[in-house]
Order: C-alpha cells, then sequence, then structure tokens
C-alpha cells in the first residue's frame, strides 16, 4: 500500500468519468510506488480538436469524449507522474504508475488499454475503458 492520494484536482477530473474507471484510478493510487495525478479526464470536442491540431492527439473520436451511445461517460483518463513535488513527462516513471492500475484492473475486474501499449501512436499518459467491454 502506497502513502498517496489523489488531489482534489485530480477527483475533480474525475467527473462525468464511467465509475469503473473513477474505481481503478482510486485503487491504482493505493498501489502504487509512484505519485501520479490525473491531468485530464472528460474533454469537450472543441479541446479535442486542439489536440489533434497540435499533434497530442490523432482522433476526434477520443474515448475522453463523453460516449453518449453507450454509458454518457467518459471512457479516458489521462495521467502525470509526480516526483520530488514537481510533474514529470518522463516515460520510464510510467511503467510502475501502470503496473499498479494493471494490479487494480486485475482486482476490480476492469477491462482497461494503456496508450503506453500503442504501437502506432506512443500516449504513456493514457488508460481508456476497452470498447470491447464498454463499447
Amino acid at each position: 500500500m502506497s502513502d498517496f492520494g489523489l488531489s482534489a484536482a485530480s477527483l475533480k477530473k474525475l467527473e462525468g468519468v464511467h465509475p469503473d474507471l473513477q474505481a481503478l484510478t482510486k485503487r491504482a493510487i493505493e498501489l502504487t510506488r509512484i505519485d501520479f495525478g490525473v491531468s485530464e479526464g472528460v474533454r469537450t470536442y472543441d479541446r479535442q480538436c486542439q489536440l489533434v491540431k497540435e499533434g497530442a492527439s490523432n482522433t476526434l473520436h477520443s474515448k475522453h469524449l463523453l460516449q453518449i451511445e453507450t454509458s454518457g461517460s467518459g471512457h479516458a483518463i489521462d495521467i502525470f507522474a509526480f516526483l520530488n513535488n514537481k510533474v514529470t513527462w518522463a516515460n520510464k516513471y510510467y511503467g510502475p504508475i501502470l503496473q499498479a492500475f494493471m494490479t487494480a484492473a486485475i482486482e476490480l475486474e476492469v477491462q482497461v488499454v494503456f496508450g503506453h501499449l500503442w504501437q502506432d501512436f506512443q500516449d504513456s499518459v493514457h488508460i481508456e475503458l476497452n470498447e470491447k467491454y464498454y463499447g
């Protein structure tokens, strides 16, 4: 068990996100050995367009958008590693955090996909519900 907890800002970013992904994130923070926070949960379409334009995303059909056809909630979050009281985007810190998410996913029986493992677009900070199970 870690000594970490989600900040009020991270909890706010989880609002509107699917309850399974919220529960997963809350459990992962208890298991991680590297502190993390939530940088984005539900996005507006305008925000998604901006990220595609900047090259930070490659789709306008992001799971960060409300999934109206299925659950009406967001199916993705982005996280950040927090080390020595500073945010770090260095990939080497995300493996241990994602291990905590995977352990929590197994424990809670939540099917997830990690952007860290994508071949075509590396996105270490991205975690989404598996659409094969969640639509």
